[in-house]
């Protein structure tokens, strides 16, 4: 079973819901979330696999949240 296929399955067994995109010519990317927590996983055409985890708060937060996002961006 190739990467991809492998690492689906388990996300499917494992009830994650998931993104399926391709960002790079030479990957296929899945990105994930779960509670407290969103995952990139990237498998790359000789199959190796490189993960990045964001851990963080899920507080609620007002429209002016938004506001600071963006000008911390510009």
């Amino acid at each position: 079973m190739s990467k991809v296929f492998e690492i689906l399955k388990r996300l499917d067994e494992a009830k994650i819901q998931y993104f399926i995109g391709r960002y790079r010519p030479d990957t296929i990317d899945i990105s994930a979330s779960i509670v407290g927590e969103r995952i990139e996983i990237s498998i790359f055409d000789d199959d190796h696999i490189e993960i990045s985890r964001f851990v963080g708060h899920e507080d609620v937060l007002g429209e002016e949240a938004l506001d600071d996002i963006l000008r911390m961006d510009g």
